[in-house]
């Protein structure tokens, strides 16, 4: 299940400019201009999350969070800083597509960077 819901999100992040694919941490993780902006996470040790991390606005984590608990959650290392876990069995590709737009926008635009 895992492969099927790779191949949706590096179909979503490699159409967007600019953006690169490789291994860091273990998992495929996409950059725009060199920064990351989407983290695949495949159960990370053993969390039971089918995830991406991506960054969020501020304020949006803890909304997301709030409103749709079993699709977001605060991922480790990176949620302090914002950044949101979208669990991927649980939304669909049009929705998907918009948050991954949304964190490339956050890091590849010159505000961002």
């Amino acid at each position: 299940m895992s492969e099927e819901h790779l191949r949706r999100v590096r179909r979503i992040c490699l159409s967007l400019p600019e953006t690169s694919e490789k291994i860091s941490h273990g998992e495929p993780t996409f950059f725009a201009r060199k920064k990351v902006f989407c983290m695949f996470a495949n159960n990370h040790h053993q969390d039971g999350h089918v995830a991406v991390w991506i960054p969020t606005a501020p304020g949006a984590q803890a909304v997301l969070i709030q409103t749709d608990p079993e699709t977001y959650f605060r991922p480790p290392y990176v949620g302090v800083k914002g950044w949101v876990g979208v669990e991927l069995p649980r939304i669909s590709d049009e929705d998907l597509a918009v948050h991954l737009y949304e964190a490339h926008q956050l890091i590849a635009s010159p505000k961002g960077s």
